[in-house]
């Protein structure tokens, strides 16, 4: 499958090692096999689009790799980087002005500029 998305994007991102892993579980546990259940139960992933960080060990790696469908895996970086742009996307903005006032006809601007 090189003509995947996810192997473009892999292509785009320079993925270098990392002493920590994020992993989010994105699929949901229903209908999934109990030996993939109690993995990710170990890997503490109980709920939907929640992250938990582990470092990154030969055994944890062979966990994700029985779960991979299940999971995403992001190096400190790219988590990093995602919390900072979810951040700027929540930031406050100015508020919306709504004025219900009607607005001012031309004679009426024309008589008060004499």
């Amino acid at each position: 499958m090189s003509g995947s998305a996810f192997n473009a994007f892999k292509a785009r991102v320079p993925i270098e090692w990392s002493p920590r892993l994020y992993i989010t579980l994105v699929r949901g546990l229903p209908g999934t096999r109990r030996l993939h259940r109690r993995t990710l139960d170990a890997m503490r992933l109980r709920r939907c689009h929640r992250t938990v960080a582990h470092r990154n060990t030969p055994s944890l790696l062979g966990m994700l790799n029985q779960v991979k469908r299940l999971v995403v895996v992001e190096t400190e970086v790219m988590f990093n980087a995602r919390k900072q742009q979810q951040e700027e996307h929540r930031a406050l903005r100015p508020p919306i002005v709504v004025s219900h006032s009607p607005p001012p006809t031309p004679s009426s601007a024309a008589d008060s500029a004499k």
